[in-house]
């Protein structure tokens, strides 16, 4: 078994709290639902935002998941590049799974999927 990494990224039109947490809650679902994995298989996540978003800490609303309560959550604020991309939310989660890297599907979401054109599947604006 290995530890891998499953990155995922989001933004958010306003720094507001329902906004901040349904981002957050729909980009770790979707990675959820293409990687397949459970919170017992979570070894932890690791949140950052940008600067810009101070309204709550994204960790809040995976921890009001049913079968989250147990998973560590680490919630930090990125390095802030000039010209970086505004208002996103970043995810690292760190799954314990027999799958390879080139198994891991990586989700990018909105303006984030600028991040990594390359990873980016879905076609959400």
């Amino acid at each position: 078994m290995f530890v891998r990494g499953i990155r995922g990224a989001t933004t958010v039109e306003h720094n507001e709290e329902n906004e901040i947490l349904a981002s957050t809650s729909e980009l770790l679902n979707q990675i959820i639902l293409e990687n397949g994995i459970v919170p017992e298989e979570i070894a932890c996540v690791y949140i950052t935002v940008t600067q810009d978003l101070t309204a709550t800490f994204p960790a809040k609303t995976i921890r009001q998941m049913a079968g989250w309560e147990l998973v560590p959550l680490m919630c930090s604020v990125e390095i802030p590049v000039e010209g970086s991309l505004a208002k996103c939310i970043r995810l690292m989660v760190m799954v314990n799974t027999e799958k390879s890297q080139q198994e891991i599907n990586h989700v990018y979401m909105k303006q984030a999927m600028r991040l990594r054109p390359d990873l980016s599947k879905l076609t959400k604006a």
